[in-house]
């Protein structure tokens, strides 16, 4: 982002933004919980009353977007934001809230470049490259995205315009290696799985799917075997890309954007290009969407994000 962004304020002004499109005002907002993923929020912490885990970057977001319900922070990693959605999901189904914003925000400081360029983790080449051939690394990206959620009897009750619905969720965790994924996918597979058991669609129902597709060797070949595992014969004709090659990965935000992007994607009857590509890979047999944009209409997608440790996610959506 240019300029010298504060993340408290890049959050507090998206979650605004998102309320007012919801049509969700300071009334609305009593009770409503609030969700949000950070790369890092420093001294956070348990309230073990209220069962939940909060920061001072959280707290002071809560307190200037109005919400003094369940607030919550999430820095799980790479699968901070997509876990928030689906705990937001969770609470909405089982009655705990009736309503939820899920926020997650990431703006590039040294610390972060130093430390995944100490990893070798960057690409050399400063290109993101997701199941290329020749692909070395990642690029790291600013993100801050926020969404509303509610059960939809209660959006067409208030007349709020729905942009998706949520049709499913999965996690799972691998537990292989603290970098690595599993080689074969089958954790993250697992997740894709549950997930659209939840939905109760089957593989082919699928339109589109955003990968994490983080650039890099393992996780790329892995992510690809897991798509095999799940979606079968139905992967030659499923349309993939990893929308990281073109926003960069926004760590704990990143799920959170990527999903933004498919709801988008999925409205606009465009699906998003798989960007840097060079080549084929063997190892990453895909239907990816190269050069320009696919013009496609798919009734469900589904989001896919991993992170270090083995924690995998899957968030299904649908159109409305």
């Amino acid at each position: 982002m240019p300029g010298s962004p504060v993340l408290a304020d890049e959050l507090a002004t998206v979650i605004g933004d998102a309320c007012g499109e919801a049509g969700v005002g300071a009334a609305e907002r009593d009770g409503c919980a609030l969700l949000v993923a950070l790369h890092s929020d420093a001294a956070a912490a348990r309230d073990p009353a209220a069962g939940q885990v909060t920061g001072p970057v959280t707290v002071e977001v809560a307190r200037r977007c109005g919400f003094a319900g369940i607030v919550r922070t999430y820095t799980t990693a790479c699968v901070a934001s997509s876990t928030a959605v689906a705990d937001a999901a969770a609470m909405i189904a089982t009655g705990a809230v009736d309503r939820a914003v899920v926020a997650a925000g990431f703006l590039v400081d040294p610390d972060s470049f130093r430390l995944f360029d100490a990893g070798r983790a960057l690409a050399p080449d400063g290109q993101l490259r997701p199941f290329s051939q020749g692909r070395r690394g990642m690029l790291l990206g600013d993100g801050i995205a926020a969404v509303v959620l509610e059960p939809a009897a209660a959006a067409r009750e208030r007349g709020a315009r729905t942009v998706a619905w949520l049709a499913g969720w999965g996690r799972s965790g691998d537990a292989f290696h603290v970098c690595q994924p599993r080689p074969d996918g089958s954790g993250l597979a697992r997740a894709a799985a549950s997930a659209l058991r939840r939905a109760g669609l089957t593989e082919p129902e699928i339109g589109y799917l955003n990968a994490n597709g983080t650039g890099t060797s393992y996780s790329d070949a892995a992510e690809a075997a897991a798509v095999h595992l799940v979606f079968g014969g139905s992967t030659a004709g499923l349309p993939v890309s990893s929308t990281k090659s073109v926003h960069g990965h926004a760590l704990e935000a990143s799920a959170l954007l990527e999903l933004v992007a498919t709801v988008l994607a999925m409205r606009r009857g465009l699906l998003p290009v798989n960007a840097g590509f060079l080549g084929p890979d063997p190892a990453c047999d895909l239907d990816l969407v190269l050069r320009v944009p696919r013009q496609r209409h798919p009734r469900y997608a589904i989001s896919l994000n991993a992170a270090f440790g083995g924690a995998n996610t899957a968030l299904v959506v649908g159109a409305p």
